[in-house]
């Protein structure tokens, strides 16, 4: 369904498990970093109201939307997290750029999630330009941080079903 149709943030309180044991980090990229400051305070937010404890989240920055991968294979090697959101924004330019990051990014979170048992959450926006992103970023679309979060406990919830 497109952004456009639904609301990020709008979800079934009541459907969410509750985070109070669960194992956070948030990889956030500072590039875009008024809409990706925006998606990390929606994601962290989130994760309190759901139970999550400040002690058990992890927050690291990496320069841009590349370098999320990276970070995030190194957090999920060398810390004991549950999940890692990731978190970045990538705006369209006048170049090819935008394409290489975009594939990179998602090729690089969907390898993450194939190799480690704990999931990857794909927080990045990439979008045609900065009111779109500002739209997602807690703009009349929601924020995609909020969307993030909630993915991050069902995922970890999920996870710990199948070990049952």
């Amino acid at each position: 369904m497109a952004t456009s149709l639904k609301n990020l943030s709008s979800y079934n309180k009541e459907s969410v498990p509750n985070a109070s044991w669960m194992k956070f980090a948030l990889v956030v990229s500072e590039w875009n970093s008024e809409v990706t400051d925006a998606l990390y305070k929606g994601a962290y937010n989130t994760l309190i109201k759901h139970g999550a404890n400040k002690e058990n989240i992890i927050t690291a920055g990496v320069p841009g939307s590349f370098e999320l991968t990276s970070a995030a294979r190194n957090i999920a090697k060398r810390t004991d997290v549950d999940t890692v959101i990731c978190i970045g924004c990538v705006i369209e330019g006048d170049t090819p750029h935008f394409d290489y990051v975009c594939q990179g990014v998602t090729q690089g979170i969907t390898a993450l999630n194939v190799k480690y048992k704990i999931p990857f959450i794909f927080g990045v926006l990439t979008t045609n330009n900065q009111q779109q992103a500002l739209d997602r970023a807690g703009g009349k679309h929601g924020n995609k941080g909020d969307e993030a979060a909630i993915t991050a406990i069902k995922m970890v919830n999920f996870n710990c079903s199948l070990k049952k």
